[in-house]
């Protein structure tokens, strides 16, 4: 049986890492923080093109989904290069639709999803237990709420909020709304696109993991001290190493989940890969030493964006007990 990614993945993988790549996304990440969505949104467009969105919808929707494996494949290249945006509520906008549409409520689906596919709508979407607030409200076209067995769409939200992560920009959401879709069929709906919204955020921890990873161990090779470089010391080396045994280990967990999209293996992906997420940004700024903690290196990027995504889309307590459930 063979558990590798196969050369048509591989090949999705190198486009993405080559569209990121280009778009400099560190640039977009802070201006986007910053409150201009300008090079975000060209950004966000690309990404479309590339496929990322039509992986969660049918093909009567402009889709070729779902491809849960491609799905993971995508958000582990969107987290080593820290893209901005509500990408993840984005997938879970699409599924919400797409599960929708399969249950016999199809009117949203042929309202939102093939203008979410294309990219041209920015979705996020507020969930039950998902906190109180929306994430990059004010830069979303569409906001989806579910709330009291109804699903509205948002007519507004409230002032931005400081976040730990600048470039995540939370609100309150206004009450009321349009209602798109309400009944059992919702319920099921639901719970499909929160273990698809999992599943991509767990591959977004992994790939965040990779890149403060490689970043680490690239800075370990040239900083230098008592005339050699840090990363010949054995404490450095067993650092980094256990980092990369925390990495290695998270990846089957996500590609098994995305095979089975079993709650259960999801929430073991997710909680296994953001806490790999979370071990690399402690190593990686012990071992930069005070210029880890700086604004101005690109690594705090990175940093934020793993202690933040420990706790969305299932904290790992809650992903814990998912599995012990399960």
């Amino acid at each position: 049986m063979r558990f590798l990614l196969d050369a048509e993945q591989l090949d999705f993988a190198r486009s993405l890492d080559a569209i990121l790549t280009a778009a400099d996304t560190p640039s977009v990440v802070r201006a986007w923080g910053a409150g201009e969505a300008g090079p975000g949104r060209a950004l966000w467009s690309r990404i479309a093109e590339a496929g990322v969105f039509a992986l969660v919808a049918p093909d009567t929707y402009d889709g070729v989904g779902p491809l849960p494996v491609e799905l993971a494949v995508a958000f582990v290249e969107l987290g080593r290069h820290a893209a901005p945006g509500p990408l993840v509520e984005t997938v879970a906008a699409a599924a919400l639709l797409a599960r929708l549409a399969e249950l016999g409520e199809d009117g949203p689906a042929k309202r939102l999803l093939p203008s979410i596919v294309s990219g041209a709508c920015v979705a996020s979407v507020l969930f039950p237990q998902g906190g109180p607030y929306a994430l990059d409200a004010d830069t979303a076209d569409a906001v989806l709420a579910v709330d009291g067995g109804e699903l509205r769409l948002a007519p507004g939200h409230g002032p931005l909020q400081p976040s730990l992560d600048p470039a995540r920009r939370l609100a309150r959401l206004a009450p009321g709304g349009e209602l798109l879709a309400a009944g059992p069929g919702l319920t099921a709906a639901l719970a499909h696109a929160t273990t698809l919204a999992r599943l991509a955020a767990a591959a977004q921890c992994l790939g965040v993991a990779e890149a403060l990873l490689h970043r680490t161990v690239a800075y370990v090779k040239q900083r230098t001290q008592f005339g050699a470089p840090i990363g010949s010391f054995q404490v450095v080396k067993h650092r980094l190493a256990d980092t990369l045994v925390a990495v290695e280990f998270a990846r089957p967990l996500l590609y098994g989940a995305a095979l089975s999209l079993a709650p259960r293996d999801v929430a073991a992906a997710k909680v296994t890969a953001s806490e790999a997420a979370y071990d690399a940004a402690r190593t990686a700024l012990q071992l930069h030493g005070a210029v880890g903690y700086t604004d101005e290196l690109d690594l705090s990027l990175w940093l934020r964006k793993a202690r933040v995504l420990r706790g969305v889309w299932g904290a790992p307590g809650e992903c814990r007990a998912a599995v012990l459930a399960g």
